[in-house]
């Protein structure tokens, strides 16, 4: 359905969306939000532009409690619940002290939030160095060119990654390929989790995973606003799709006053796309994505396109779930950005494709696969193995995916604080910090609050219908550092609602000034007088 999560979208006077997988598919654009037919049909599409305040009125720690509640317990929110931890950051003479909670102790739909649990756990294990391997190998075989392409499931690959293997095999001497075997072993195959809404399986965002992956197993395509009344034109980014895909087009082109949204969903079974929505005659060009039908069949149509431009013959293509044969001889390579990098795509972007492969990796990597479980749920084994050696409570959290996207995830903002707490005295601390993004500059955050008023906040954001999100650490002034989690369930407000409110909280928490009844500051012994150990 959706061609960008929920808490991808960012506050613009054009209504803009800054999406990790529309990012990668169409750079430099920024994307209207394509918002999903039944998860955010009735959600509006523009976020209020921050205003221009004056400077912030200082606030003692003694007066935060009354601060934050004038916010959360206005009418509009008297039956959605909150969840608030605000603690000092640990140091290594001073534990964290707790300045502000409510219910953190109690679980919350986290949304996008579960994925700093999922990515500190990912990188803890595997190291900011770790790379995704794609192989070929050429098969021992007397009478014919047979190659093996080995996937490990590289959320990050593209046509460029598979243009340097097919150049890699013509440098190798490699003309024709006889039978090309697509190796599905890595992941045993392709699945979805089966914890997803119906909706969210059809975007972009949602795509299935497999061992051979290219595009993030998206069908781009862009809508063009037409004369005033005529459907949305649909220009395929992808010139295969363009020819095999079959498009329903229910669209309009609206006045230049109306609102805007698109809902973009596909047939389950066939290549058949479903577009619906409003945009602005005049207005920009709207990049959007859809998941594809068949990934591995997806990915061979790639293939053959791009070893055919590079003078290499392809007979024939067969899939296998059986491991390369002894004797099997590697032809060409193709390595995936650091892990470190491919953490920022995740956390910044709240790239959920990347989220699953790489927690799909992480079980892959630790354990072998078994027939009984999935890869999520092997990854999710040695997730929470990992957190726990970390210190993490695992009575904190209930997790049934990598990105946050299922409706059966848990966590407390006490879990999602003490993962924060941990990964800042991690020997990846730096690693885990840059993947977030900054409040007002990178990433779901780039038009969240005007940064030349704020301290430096990096943080994860998180939204799906009736849920916001907002974890982070913020530096101030004084050099210390302030570590929260601001999570809302069960709300009716739109999603620009719920964001601006979270951020008028944050922006609470950036007048926190130490003040002369308290004895020791922030920067020692973090408002101990103020503690809220309640």
């Amino acid at each position: 359905m959706l061609a960008s999560n929920p808490d991808q979208a960012v506050s613009a006077c054009s209504c803009s969306v800054f999406t990790g997988e529309a990012r990668r598919l169409f750079p430099g654009k920024l994307p209207l939000p394509a918002l999903g037919l039944a998860l955010f049909s009735s959600l509006s599409l523009c976020l209020p532009q921050p205003s221009q305040a004056a400077a912030p009125t200082p606030l003692c720690p003694r007066n935060l409690d009354a601060e934050i509640a004038a916010i959360t317990d206005r009418p509009e929110f008297a039956r959605s619940r909150w969840g608030i931890l605000v603690q000092s950051l640990a140091t290594a003479t001073e534990p964290p002290h707790t300045l502000y909670q409510r219910d953190a102790e109690h679980y919350f739909i986290p949304a996008s939030n579960a994925k700093l649990l999922s990515t500190a756990a990912i990188l803890h294990r595997l190291g900011p160095q770790f790379r995704i391997r794609t192989t070929v190998y050429q098969v021992p075989d007397p009478d014919a060119t047979v190659l093996q392409m080995v996937g490990r499931a590289d959320p990050s690959l593209t046509e460029a990654g598979l243009t340097s293997l097919a150049q890699q095999l013509k440098r190798a001497g490699i003309r024709q390929i006889d039978r090309l075997i697509l190796d599905e072993s890595y992941l045993g195959g392709t699945f979805v989790n089966p914890n997803w809404e119906w909706e969210d399986i059809q975007a972009g965002y949602g795509a299935p995973l497999n061992s051979l992956m290219v595009n993030q197993n998206a069908i781009p395509l862009q809508l063009v606003p037409q004369r005033l009344g005529e459907p949305l034109g649909i220009v395929w980014e992808d010139a295969i799709a363009a020819q095999t895909w079959q498009v329903e087009n229910l669209s309009l082109t609206v006045a230049p006053a109306a609102p805007e949204f698109v809902k973009v969903g596909r047939d389950l079974s066939r290549p058949v796309a479903k577009i619906a929505g409003h945009l602005r005659v005049g207005s920009e060009p709207e990049p959007v994505a859809i998941a594809v039908v068949n990934p591995t069949e997806h990915f061979a149509q790639r293939w053959q396109q791009i070893s055919k431009a590079q003078g290499i013959g392809v007979k024939e293509i067969a899939v296998t779930t059986t491991p390369i044969p002894s004797g099997a001889i590697a032809r060409a390579t193709w390595h995936s950005a650091p892990l470190a990098e491919l953490l920022q795509e995740t956390n910044q972007y709240s790239n959920n494709f990347y989220a699953e492969a790489l927690l799909a990796i992480l079980g892959r990597v630790s354990t072998p696969v078994a027939a009984d479980r999935s890869p999520t749920e092997a990854g999710l084994a040695v997730m929470a193995t990992t957190l726990s050696q970390l210190g993490i409570n695992a009575q904190g959290y209930a997790l049934a995916d990598g990105s946050g996207l299922s409706r059966h995830n848990l966590a407390t903002p006490a879990a999602i604080v003490q993962t924060l707490q941990t990964m800042a005295r991690s020997p990846h601390a730096v690693t885990y910090r840059n993947s977030l993004a900054v409040m007002g500059e990178t990433g779901t955050l780039r038009r969240r609050l005007a940064p030349a008023t704020l301290p430096p906040i990096q943080a994860k954001s998180g939204a799906m219908h009736g849920v916001a999100s907002l974890s982070g650490y913020l530096e101030r002034s004084d050099a210390s550092t302030l570590v929260f989690s601001i999570l809302i369930n069960q709300s009716t407000a739109t999603h620009g609602a719920l964001t601006q409110t979270i951020d008028e909280i944050v922006q609470v928490l950036t007048r926190l000034r130490s003040c002369p009844e308290t004895s020791q500051g922030l920067g020692n012994a973090s408002f101990n007088a103020a503690r809220a150990d309640r």
